[in-house]
C-alpha cells in the first residue's frame, strides 16, 4: 500500500520537520539500508550516524531526540512513541494477505464441524467431527484439527500446523506452520524391566491473543489442561510439557524447554535455550536469561543465570572467578614449587 508522507503522519499521529509531505511512501526498511520512498525509525543514539547519508524520505523519531545534520530530502515524523509509530507504518504499508470467506473444495471437512460467519479454510485442511471454528478465523492448507478442536474468532492456523483432539483455543491466536498443539505428553513408569505408558488424557487451553511460533510442541496435560495464558508469545522450536500452567503475557524464546506441571507466571520470560525442570515455579516478572538450567523455584521479579541457575550477579561472579582459575592454579604450583625448594634448602 502507497501513502504520501502527510497521510502517514496523520494516521500514525506524528508531526511533520522538513521534507516533501507529498513524497510517496510506498514500503518500510531499517534505518542502515532505506532507500527513497521508504520509511525508517530512529529511536537509539547509536545509529545516529545512520541518519547522516540516509536515502530515506521519511523518518519517526522521538519528540526529544535531537539531530544534526538531516538530509533535505528527509522528512522526520516526530511523536511519543517512534516505535509503535512505525509499527503502525509498517502495517499499513505491508498488509497481511486477505484471505475471503470461502472453503475450499479440496478441504476435508466433517458434517458435525460447525464454522461460523467468514471463515477461510484452505487446501487439504482437515477437519474433524465437533469442530468449531470462531468467525473470521483462517485455516490455511494442510493444517489438521483433531475432534472436538474448539476455536475463536479472527485466529489464523498457518499451513501444516497440527491441533490434536479437545484443544481449546481463543480470540485472535496465531499458531505457525509445523506446530503440534496437544500431542501426548510424555509420561512413563518404570515396571518389570520396561516404561509404560501413562495415558495422556488432558488437553490443551490456549488464551486469547497467543501467537506460537513455528515448529513449537504444546503437549496436552495427562489428566486436567496445559494452559497458555491470554497474551502469551511463544517462538519457534520451543518444548512445553503435560501440565503446564503458562501464565498472561509470558514471552518463551526459541529452544526454551519446559518440563512437566511446572507454573510460569504473568509477565516471566524465558530467553533462549533456558531449560526447566519439571514442577518448578518461576514467579511473576521473572527473568530466565538464555541458556540457563532451572532447578529450583524462581522468585518473582530476579533474572536468574548459568547451570544450575542463579541469582544474575551470584552467577556472573562465579563466572569471574571461574575465569581466574588457570591463573590461579599456576600461582598455587609456583608457590609449591618454592616451598619445595625451601624444605629442600633446610634439609
Amino acid at each position: 500500500m502507497a501513502m504520501t508522507i502527510n497521510e502517514l503522519a496523520q494516521a500514525c499521529g506524528a508531526t511533520l520537520e522538513g521534507g516533501n509531505a507529498e513524497q510517496i511512501i510506498t514500503a518500510a526498511n531499517d534505518i542502515s539500508s532505506a532507500q527513497v520512498g521508504q520509511v525508517t525509525q530512529l529511536t537509539q543514539a547509536r545509529y545516529r550516524h545512520h541518519l547522516l547519508n540516509s536515502l530515506a524520505s521519511a523518518c519517526f523519531i522521538a519528540t526529544d531526540f535531537e539531530v544534526q545534520n538531516v538530509p533535505e530530502s528527509l522528512t522526520l515524523l516526530r511523536c511519543d512513541d517512534p516505535e509503535m509509530a512505525f509499527v503502525k507504518a509498517v502495517k499499513l504499508l505491508h498488509p497481511d494477505t486477505i484471505y475471503p470467506a470461502t472453503i475450499v473444495i479440496q478441504a476435508v471437512i466433517s458434517e458435525s464441524a460447525i464454522l461460523h460467519e467468514g471463515c477461510y479454510v484452505g487446501a487439504f485442511a482437515v477437519l474433524n467431527d465437533g469442530v468449531e471454528i470462531g468467525v473470521n478465523s483462517q485455516i490455511l492448507a494442510g493444517v489438521y484439527l483433531g475432534k472436538n478442536v474448539k476455536i475463536g474468532k479472527n485466529c489464523r492456523i498457518h499451513p501444516y500446523a497440527v491441533i490434536y483432539d479437545d484443544v481449546e483455543i481463543g480470540d485472535n491466536v496465531i499458531i505457525h506452520s509445523g506446530a503440534v498443539i496437544g500431542a501426548d505428553g510424555f509420561g512413563y513408569k518404570f515396571r518389570n524391566g520396561q516404561h509404560v505408558k501413562v495415558p495422556q488424557i488432558g488437553n490443551v487451553v490456549i488464551g486469547d491473543n497467543v501467537e506460537i511460533g513455528a515448529n513449537t510442541c504444546v503437549d496436552r496435560g495427562a489428566l486436567g489442561s496445559t494452559v497458555i495464558g491470554s497474551g502469551s508469545k511463544i517462538d519457534n522450536l520451543v518444548q512445553i510439557g503435560h501440565n503446564n500452567k503458562i501464565g498472561q503475557h509470558v514471552i518463551i524464546c526459541g529452544q526454551a524447554g519446559i518440563s512437566g506441571s511446572c507454573t510460569i507466571e504473568n509477565y516471566a520470560i524465558l530467553a533462549g535455550s533456558a531449560g526447566v525442570a519439571d514442577h518448578v515455579k518461576i514467579g511473576q516478572g521473572a527473568v530466565v536469561m538464555a541458556r540457563a538450567g532451572v532447578a529450583n523455584d524462581v522468585v518473582p521479579k530476579t533474572q536468574v543465570f548459568g547451570s544450575p541457575a542463579k541469582e544474575k550477579r551470584v552467577a556472573y561472579r562465579e563466572q569471574v572467578a571461574l575465569s581466574k582459575l588457570p591463573d590461579l592454579l599456576k600461582t598455587i604450583t609456583q608457590l609449591e614449587m618454592r616451598l619445595e625448594k625451601l624444605e629442600n634448602t633446610k634439609t
